[in-house]
């Protein structure tokens, strides 16, 4: 392959550069012992979704809505990382959040609220929310206003700053907001959605036997990682999930993809 390429930006903050690099250097030791040529750095893209599509692709990380909706005839799935965040192994779930003076305190409550998300093809920040309502007989009219914020930690901060009333957020970015993003401690909790498969990692479509060899170099980069960097990282294992897995994000959000598109403009 020519000019392989690597990212892993869904978690990426700038407080975890360090920490997501030397993951990236021991990954990329595993992958070359496998008899790959990796990148000597990630690529770190505004845009990930043509690097996620490219021929060049190596390893990546992505969304498991993307993954479903757009990806999945032109990648291969590895697995799906596992983080310690009291969820089955490569599994996660969203925290759906609100200001401590909000008064609300159900979603029920929810009357007149401005709902931010990070991006319409967000499942953790948007499908999820969606997901969450239509299981428990919610009305979507108490929520007065849908904003797209355009990331996980804009919407803690405006969350914060009460320029917006509730938001769904990541259960591994919230971990790591109550570490790096002090807007959390005016924050609280008010309800949990159903786990799903989480953020998968994909490569360019190829033979099974190499797409093997790419999971067993991440199991032994991640096997091999000092402690602290784990920790950093929340990394606890790697799963080997299937798409047949993912198929319970996309019928999920077929059950509510009008209803989306018809909000998120």
């Amino acid at each position: 392959m020519n000019n392989p390429i690597a990212l892993l930006p869904m978690y990426d903050w700038p407080e975890v550069h360090d920490a997501t690099n030397e993951y990236w250097n021991t990954l990329r030791e595993a992958l070359a012992e496998q008899g790959f040529t990796p990148p000597e750095y990630l690529s770190r893209p505004d845009d990930p979704f043509p690097l996620w599509r490219s021929p060049q692709l190596l390893i990546a990380q992505t969304c498991g809505l993307p993954f479903v909706d757009h990806l999945s005839a032109d990648v291969s799935l590895i697995g799906t990382p596992a983080y310690d965040i009291d969820c089955g192994a490569g599994s996660y779930y969203s925290v759906i959040v609100v200001h401590n003076d909000s008064g609300i305190e159900t979603c029920a409550d929810l009357d007149g609220a401005v709902f931010a998300y990070n991006d319409p093809l967000s499942q953790s920040g948007a499908a999820a929310f969606f997901s969450h309502f239509h299981a428990s007989g919610i009305p979507l009219n108490k929520i007065a206003r849908f904003e797209r914020v355009m990331s996980h930690r804009n919407a803690i901060q405006q969350l914060s700053e009460r320029k917006v009333d509730v938001a769904a957020i990541d259960a591994v970015t919230w971990e790591l907001a109550m570490r790096h993003e002090r807007a959390t401690g005016c924050l609280r909790i008010i309800g949990q959605t159903l786990p799903t498969p989480g953020l998968p990692y994909i490569t360019t479509r190829r033979p099974k036997a190499e797409v093997d060899r790419i999971h067993r170099a991440v199991v032994e980069a991640i096997a091999s990682l000092p402690g602290s960097i784990r920790n950093d990282l929340l990394l606890t294992g790697f799963a080997a999930t299937t798409p047949a897995d993912y198929q319970f994000i996309k019928n999920r959000y077929d059950m509510v993809r009008s209803t989306m598109n018809a909000c998120l403009t």
